[in-house]
């Protein structure tokens, strides 16, 4: 009996702890999310963040913490725009899903039957290419490849279809998963083909103004003339400066929507009641459903909790699970800007994350605690485990620059006199850029299609450079130049990974 008695108070005490675990969690948006918050802006050294949670069709959060430019006091509130970057791809692929749904096209129709000039070098590949390819990352291209040529240039988004078609792809058609901003520019060309206007006019007339997001922004170009708006931000040999607003309105449906958390909550609210906004029916069920249909294997996913989770691609969004939750989400990352947006579809919650410095992984950290605490999980403390990781990755980029640098100061000589590398190269891909030479022996590089964008070289001995872009997203690189018979031939350039992961071989002309 007493034993009874005893595996009885024992089961009520742990009925009693998991209850208490369970409401201190639940209580961890209202009472702790803005200390959450405070602390991870000061550690991750973000200036401004939006945060939005919606939870049973109604806005359980919506806030603005942190400044909106560096060395300002200009708060950031619910209003306040960011480039969401590439959670534009979800807008896309929706725009896309309601043609198919109204009848003007098919997701499963070739590409093109709307865009016949549409070419790969995988000949078999462009001629059986259908729109879902575009939108699911599965044409046989590597992850951000080609984007250095398409990415803040001067390209048109005809040019950039067009450059499309001779890019080597470096998998077999529909075997791997390669995110390619390219195909959703393509893609998003074929509602001015079939809707008769351009694809930011279509997203204005459709989707942003029948939901009120008035203060939405199609385009990159807009950006700057709003009053109302957050500024890029990132780190430029370990100082926050503040940055040029990216240009990338030739790849408009793969990246180039700003906006506000006020104006996104209205986004994710219809997406989580089938498209309805009171009792309109905004966007077509059907056509939201479609966007979330699995199309691509992308990876498996490791959590803190050491629980491996599926990562699929549907249109415009990936999904995942996590603890038996099916998640629908993208990330944004643009220059200056990172972001989050995700959806729990069958718990009918939906977070917002929008940040203005690119250095800081707070915009995805954040996003899984504010989960764990919906989802009734310990508290993980997400953000502090990332900005670990975070700090050691750093270091060891920062001690291989310093190595370079330190190489640098030595006055190491090249093998050749600084004009014997000046000239004009080619890439057969990208175009030309040119070496020129200037006061000191200093070299520098022109690009063709980054017109404000130059490259500083210094030498670090035989015949290679250390290399400093004027954009600092671009990142640090070396150039290694080939020479033969005591000519220069060629050069190998390398961006930051952010941008794209592949060199670029420029011979000289």
């Amino acid at each position: 009996m007493k034993k009874i008695l005893l595996l009885l108070i024992v089961c009520i005490s742990l009925i009693n702890t998991a209850n208490a675990q369970h409401a201190d969690r639940s209580k961890f948006i209202k009472d702790s999310l803005d200390v959450y918050i405070s602390r991870a802006l000061t550690n991750w050294r973000v200036p401004g963040i939006a945060v939005c949670i919606v939870k049973d069709n109604k806005v359980v959060l919506m806030k603005g913490y942190g400044i909106k430019e560096l060395g300002l006091t200009n708060p950031v509130d619910i209003n306040t725009l960011f480039m969401i970057g590439s959670n534009t791809k979800a807008f896309t692929a929706t725009a896309l899903a309601m043609l198919q749904s109204s009848g003007k096209l098919s997701l499963d129709e070739k590409v093109t039957k709307y865009i016949p000039e549409f070419k790969l070098v995988d000949k078999l590949a462009g001629e059986q290419a259908i729109v879902k390819d575009l939108l699911s990352h599965r044409l046989g291209f590597q992850t951000f490849e080609g984007d250095f040529t398409f990415y803040n240039t001067n390209l048109s988004r005809n040019d950039v279809i067009q450059r499309l078609g001779k890019l080597k792809p470096v998998y077999p058609f529909r075997t791997y998963f390669g995110y390619t901003n390219a195909a959703f520019l393509t893609a998003g060309e074929i509602i001015p083909r079939v809707a008769g206007k351009p694809w930011e006019a279509y997203l204005k007339e459709n989707i942003f103004a029948p939901l009120g997001m008035i203060n939405t922004l199609a385009l990159s170009a807009d950006m700057p003339k709003a009053l109302n708006r957050s500024v890029p931000h990132t780190l430029t040999d370990g100082r926050l400066t503040a940055i040029p607003y990216c240009q990338v309105d030739a790849l408009a449906p793969a990246g180039s929507i700003s906006s506000s958390v006020n104006d996104m909550s209205k986004w994710v609210l219809a997406l989580l009641n089938n498209g309805k906004v009171g009792a309109r029916q905004v966007i077509p069920a059907a056509a939201i459903e479609a966007t979330r249909e699995p199309q691509t294997i992308v990876s498996s996913i490791r959590h803190l909790n050491d629980q491996y989770n599926y990562e699929l691609y549907g249109l415009g969004w990936f999904i995942q699970d996590y603890f038996n939750h099916r998640l629908i989400m993208h990330t944004g990352g643009i220059n200056g800007f990172v972001s989050s947006v995700t959806l729990s579809p069958y718990d009918n919650l939906g977070i917002i994350i929008l940040t203005n410095t690119d250095q800081n992984e707070l915009y995805e950290s954040l996003r899984w605690d504010i989960l764990d605490a919906f989802f009734g999980q310990p508290f993980r403390n997400y953000s502090d485990a990332y900005l670990k990781s975070y700090k050691a990755d750093a270091a060891v980029e920062q001690a291989k620059e310093k190595k370079l640098r330190d190489s640098v100061l030595l006055n190491l000589r090249p093998m050749l006199a600084a004009n014997k590398y000046t000239g004009k190269y080619i890439n057969d891909f990208y175009g030309s850029m040119e070496v020129t030479q200037g006061e000191n022996n200093d070299l520098e590089i022109r690009f063709e299609h980054h017109p404000k964008m130059f490259a500083k070289l210094q030498p670090l001995g035989g015949n290679r450079f250390f290399v400093t872009f004027s954009d600092p997203t671009l990142g640090k690189a070396v150039f290694p130049f080939t020479v033969q018979n005591g000519n220069v031939t060629s050069v190998r350039v390398k961006v930051a990974d952010f941008v794209e992961m592949a060199p670029y071989d420029f011979k000289k002309q």
